[in-house]
């Protein structure tokens, strides 16, 4: 049997390293669509418009209808981010989940479930706009009257990572997967084969239909309430049964199996996880959810099924709980049948196979609803406490939260108390994990293992082979955790080579150059500045300061994504205000303000700054007289960000309202807007208050933190009511222009949404 095994790996082996020499011949001798484009390009030079040469090349012969402006004037009217119409699809639905201790959720499914997006409920808020009758403009300016803020860049990312996801209409082509797929069909004829090599799993994307099949005819009959009694009955007395078993004495479980006795358990091994898997997925489909996909995989060394549930997402808490309770209980309504025959006939020749069989089990089955590992019991507990994304958070907090609570004595909140004994609790069980599964898988696989170790040269072949095959997950964890180390040398040799290197000097200065409040500073004080520059390497889920924290330098990111998070020092809820990358800077306020920081700023994903302490920066304010646009840039930018019309709003977003707006004072009784003049503007108060006069009668008093005249944003319709200050006023005045201009940047500055980490495979 060992030499067919060997035989069958061996071929596969040949298969796949031939597949993959004709795969590498084959892409050397495809076309290269850059280079058209690049030849296509240099058309320009010969007098020749770019369109006209590609679409030469493109189609020889043919005659192209072009718009009598041209294809780009055409492209550009018709892709307008500010005309941008979103339409929810027809079948979108969504769910908000509110939360005993904050941080409530919404989660949204596209018509076809098969793309869940995690959202803020104020997001889900947005979604009766979304009819195609409004524009993204529109829906800015009214998210604007609701909520008080100019939040263009929320939006913007909401629409079109909504777009991507397949919840407008209509839906986009999904390039990305008709490429992949093309290129999979061209690149091997063993596909399947293949990505089981590489991933240890087999995906089967149909298993809906037939799950639905089964629940109707099979399952459903096993919700009346007799059959749960039954099987409450089967479960928990088969239990009981084991138990009085183990207690006589009279078995034990050996060391090692028999190499048959290994393989009917392993057999079995595979009833129960198909059984398993099935519970899962009729719950599911008993509420209606849709199961996404099933299929085989090695675990860990463990051949097992799997099904993904990620639509149950949308399902209330207790069916959730139902859901992930139904996968162990199947397992332990047969185990509860084994426990039954045990105890009825404990002479029976087969009695030590079920006292192994049924042991082995109610040990998984512990394993399976320990909240401790990221498995069944897990997300039970998480959707008791109610608290999602347990175990990453309480683990983020151990490495980086709780030691700055400690060191400055700050108050824990109840939730900071679940997460860091969570936390520890979780990390002693994972070592008991370790020392109980090796006992678990001598005791399952021990017969096998010795049969073949002394079978001879090729059984140990082969014996070896298998190894590598079933440690593939822990020879890739090990490699995970090599790269992660190898990336923390890096970041400490780029930092070394960082003092030594102007390459990352002048890379530095063109990113500060490029910062809004820094566009106006002399080059001799920006080169002094880039010299004094330091490179930051941050880990994923690491704060760069904390909300609350005295200001000791600004940063530039370099690389990565930071948020900028409020936290509520009573509940402990977070608050995204926005997300930064590539470019953006933050901090440089509360330096020039000397004020604490008011967010807190964090790394998503490993993230590589550039620092500028206070001492530099003081420096370059001190010398402002010699670039008086620096100090009243930053100024100003401060002026707006204390606004709550404007604090969501990043520094490449202020620094575009400052270009197309400007600070104004007003005197006290001074007409601002009058009614029934064109619109061309819109006004933030910062001190100060107003009137509001239609039809000469008062309407409102408007005063510090409120805004006005957001229709002229969008129209040039008249004026519908005088507005009047009541007092001296201080207001930022906004074009319409400016209005445009930061729409259309936050849709380059846009990344699209991830749908939500939670792909339940179970």
């Amino acid at each position: 049997m060992q030499y067919v095994v060997l035989i069958v790996i061996v071929i596969a082996a040949i298969l796949i390293t031939v597949d993959a020499i004709r795969h590498r011949a084959d892409v050397r001798r495809r076309p290269h669509v850059d280079r058209a484009l690049a030849t296509a390009l240099r058309g320009q030079g010969s007098g020749r418009d770019v369109a006209t040469e590609l679409e030469a090349q493109l189609r020889p012969g043919d005659e192209v209808d072009r718009p009598r402006d041209g294809i780009w004037a055409s492209l550009s009217e018709r892709l307008d981010p500010i005309a941008f119409r979103p339409k929810l699809a027809a079948g979108t639905e969504w769910k908000v989940f509110r939360l005993p201790w904050g941080d409530d959720y919404a989660i949204v499914a596209n018509p076809t479930r098969t793309v869940h997006f995690r959202l803020q409920p104020s997001d889900v808020e947005l979604f009766p706009f979304l009819d195609g009758s409004r524009s993204v403009a529109d829906i800015i300016v009214e998210r604007l009257d609701e909520e008080g803020g100019l939040d263009a860049d929320a939006i913007v990312e909401l629409t079109q990572s909504l777009d991507e996801g397949g919840f407008l209409d209509p839906a986009p082509l999904d390039t990305d997967a008709a490429l992949t797929q093309a290129l999979e069909r061209s690149r091997t004829a063993f596909p399947k084969l293949r990505k089981f090599a590489k991933t240890l799993q087999i995906e089967w994307a149909g298993p809906d239909k037939p799950v639905a099949w089964i629940d109707q005819h099979l399952i459903r009959i096993l919700f009346r309430p007799a059959a749960v009694i039954a099987l409450l009955v089967v479960a928990f007395g088969g239990m009981a049964a084991f138990v009085a078993v183990e207690r006589s004495g009279r078995f034990h479980l050996n060391a090692t199996a028999a190499p048959a006795e290994s393989a009917l358990l392993i057999a079995l091994s595979f009833a129960l996880t198909f059984a398993h898997e099935l519970g899962h997925a009729s719950i599911e489909k008993h509420y209606g959810r849709t199961v996404g996909s099933a299929g085989f995989l090695i675990y860990f060394g463990r051949p097992a099924f799997y099904v993904t549930a990620t639509d149950s997402l949308m399902m209330d808490r207790w069916q959730r709980v139902l859901m992930f309770a139904a996968g162990p209980f199947a397992e332990l309504v047969l185990a509860g049948f084994a426990s039954f025959a045990l105890f009825l006939f404990p002479d029976s020749l087969p009695a030590p196979f079920l006292f192994r069989f049924a042991l082995l089990n109610l040990f998984i089955i512990f394993l399976n609803l320990v909240p401790m590992l990221e498995l069944d019991g897990y997300w039970i507990f998480s959707d008791l406490i109610q608290v999602p994304e347990l175990r990453p958070r309480s683990l983020e907090f151990i490495q980086h939260d709780l030691w700055h609570k400690l060191r400055t004595r700050d108050p824990f909140t109840k939730q900071e108390v679940g997460l860091a004994l969570y936390g520890m609790i979780g990390s002693v069980f994972a070592a008991f994990v370790l020392v109980t599964a090796f006992y678990f898988w001598r005791a399952q696989f021990g017969g096998i293992v010795q049969a073949l170790w002394d079978g001879g040269l090729f059984s140990r072949i082969l014996l070896v082979l298998l190894a590598l095959f079933v440690a593939g997950p822990l020879i890739r964890g090990a490699f995970a955790l090599g790269g992660s180390l190898w990336r923390r040398l890096r970041a400490g040799f780029r930092k070394i080579r960082f003092r030594y290197e102007t390459s990352w000097r002048i890379e530095a200065a063109q990113l500060i150059d490029a910062l809004p409040a820094f566009e106006d500073l002399p080059e001799d004080v920006l080169s002094d500045l880039a010299g004094r520059v330091r490179l930051r390497v941050v880990r994923a889920g690491q704060p760069v300061f904390w909300q609350g924290e005295r200001a000791r330098a600004f940063y530039v990111i370099r690389s990565g994504q930071i948020s900028i998070e409020t936290e509520d020092p009573q509940t402990g809820d977070t608050n995204v205000l926005r997300k930064l990358s590539r470019g953006d800077s933050f901090g440089e306020l509360g330096l020039l303000q000397s004020t604490p920081r008011s967010a807190t700023a964090r790394a998503d994903g490993e993230v590589e700054l550039f620092e500028v302490d206070r001492g530099t920066f003081d420096r370059l304010l001190a010398d402002s007289i010699d670039a008086p646009e620096f100090g009243l840039t930053l100024q100003a930018m401060a002026e707006l960000r204390e606004h709550p019309t404007f604090r969501h709003l990043s520094s490449e977003a202020l620094g575009d309202l400052i270009d197309h707006g400007a600070w104004h004072t007003v005197s006290a009784g001074e007409v601002i807007v009058k009614q029934g003049e064109p619109g061309d503007a819109f006004y933030a108060i910062r001190s100060g208050r107003v009137d509001v006069i239609r039809d000469g009668h008062p309407v409102a008093r408007l005063g510090p933190g409120d805004h006005f005249g957001e229709v002229a944003l969008l129209n040039d319709q008249p004026r519908n009511a005088d507005v009047v200050a009541h007092t001296p006023v201080r207001a930022f005045r906004l074009s319409r222009d400016g209005f445009d201009k930061v729409i259309a940047e936050a849709f380059h500055r846009h990344q699209l949404l991830p749908p939500t980490d939670q792909t339940w495979e179970h």
